[in-house]
């Protein structure tokens, strides 16, 4: 569980919520179901017209697990067990790291090691590698969009709730003008009228859009630990210089992080002098 996310939501909902009660809002306002329904409803019904019923099922569920519970990669780690292998497979040959395979966690990494000691040729590995990432890159994406599409119509589905909520002020004029105190029924029912705007606006900037965003991340850091894998692997199957390819892959890396994240790198791979690669879910 990332209790990143989860701390950063309740954080915004709770600034909100603060500031509601600074500015002396009624909260018992809010207690809208009308407006909820519409936009809760609205807003998942607009997306599912958007995207096939299966695509929609599949991508919310997954998007909202990979939103809370995502293992991020340590591209650090990774690099270190590519030079292992590249070390081992220049001393005892490529046969050698059979053994190595069966204890890698992350598939992708260990389809590819597996890929090299069955002595397929070069492009072919390249080939597969590179499809297996292109359509998890495209999954991956279509879980993005449904939110960032989610974020939409939200907003959207707020306005609609505002627009009836003042239709349904204005049949009541009659009514306000028969009562003594105008202003002030005009005053609840328009106010009642935006509470759903609020709401929409209120789901897609602290909901859905950072669902989006914190998904095109997650896309985006997969995506550079798989480039880092292709180019790993190949170098392996190589024999390229461990020296060498170590340099080479931490050309994909901010510089500045490498050197602050040395100590952990050192102690995740103490002990068996091979590190452990966590796959983040694809």
């Amino acid at each position: 569980m990332d209790i990143g996310a989860i701390g950063a939501i309740v954080l915004s909902i709770g600034v909100v919520i603060a500031s509601a009660v600074l500015m002396g809002v009624n909260g018992a306002m809010f207690l809208d179901l009308g407006a909820i329904i519409l936009i809760i409803g609205g807003t998942l019904g607009a997306t599912a017209l958007s995207f096939p019923l299966d695509i929609f099922l599949k991508a919310s569920r997954e998007g909202i697990v990979h939103v809370f519970v995502s293992k991020k990669e340590d591209p650090h780690v990774l690099i270190k067990t590519l030079v292992t292998f590249a070390e081992k497979a220049r001393r005892e040959g490529l046969l050698a790291l059979e053994a190595e395979a069966n204890t890698i966690d992350d598939p992708f990494l260990r389809k590819g090691i597996q890929l090299v000691i069955d002595g397929r040729d070069t492009d072919v590995i390249r080939k597969i590698l590179e499809t297996e990432v292109s359509f998890v890159g495209e999954r991956a994406q279509k879980e993005e969009l449904l939110f960032t599409t989610m974020g939409g119509f939200s907003p959207t589905m707020g306005i609609i709730g505002t627009v009836l909520g003042l239709i349904a002020m204005l049949s009541k004029l009659g009514d306000f003008s028969q009562s003594g105190d105008v202003a002030g029924k005009l005053g609840d029912a328009t106010a009642s009228a935006f509470i759903a705007t609020f709401f929409g606006v209120l789901l897609a900037n602290v909901v859905w859009l950072p669902f989006a965003n914190r998904l095109k991340q997650r896309n985006a850091h997969m995506m550079l630990m798989r480039e880092i894998e292709i180019e790993g692997i190949l170098a392996v199957q190589a024999g390229d210089n461990p020296r060498l390819l170590e340099e080479k892959l931490y050309a994909y890396l901010d510089p500045k992080a490498i050197k602050a994240d040395e100590p952990a790198i050192e102690a995740a791979t103490a002990g068996n002098g091979t590190a452990t690669v966590e796959a983040v879910g694809a």
